[in-house]
């Protein structure tokens, strides 16, 4: 059973990424399972607070749900032709201290998937993550991609996926991720 933990760029209630990752749980491959974590409550990065009170319990928290998993999913938004910095964030905190950094992500398998309402979807975001995954040591997957645009149209108030071709491209994304993670995930700890 190959074991994905999928965590959304954005905090925003009716996110469209936090609604696609939710798809994503719905249709796994056979022989996967896709959880949610949430980066919601950590605080701002400051080496200052690092220092005086180490690293926060919520950094802790998520640090020892990665480590469970064999892949990491990651559903980022695109503001302003980049990262949207409250995932950033979080993924700052993540490799901290650094000699963490190996544990949670060295040679950890990641995807990267996202919604926007534009008409390009999230290819600078994506784009924009890949040097951080490769100072990471991940090993991110390029067999696919998976940007939904105009995502006011593919999902209905509810959040929920109503666009069948999009549905077909999340599901075709997660079975081919999903070989690659079988291929080249280190055990799970």
């Amino acid at each position: 059973m190959i074991r994905i933990l999928g965590i959304s760029g954005s905090l925003r209630r009716q996110s469209y990424n936090s609604a696609l990752l939710r798809a994503a749980t719905q249709s796994p491959p056979d022989g996967t399972v896709i959880d949610i974590a949430t980066i919601d409550g950590i605080p701002l990065y400051n080496g200052d607070t690092e220092a005086e009170s180490g690293i926060p319990d919520s950094v802790t928290a998520l640090k020892n749900r990665i480590v469970q998993y064999d892949a990491l999913l990651l559903v980022t938004p695109e503001y302003n032709n980049s990262i949207p910095g409250v995932v950033k964030n979080a993924i700052d905190w993540l490799s901290r201290p650094a000699s963490d950094i190996k544990q949670v992500f060295g040679g950890r398998p990641v995807g990267l998937i996202g919604a926007s309402t534009g008409g390009f979807g999230t290819i600078l975001s994506q784009n924009a993550w890949l040097p951080v995954l490769r100072a990471l040591g991940t090993r991110p997957w390029f067999g696919g991609k998976l940007m939904v645009s105009r995502a006011r149209q593919v999902f209905d108030e509810s959040g929920d996926l109503t666009d069948e071709q999009v549905r077909g491209q999340l599901q075709d994304y997660l079975r081919e991720f999903g070989r690659f993670v079988r291929e080249t995930a280190p055990p799970a700890h």
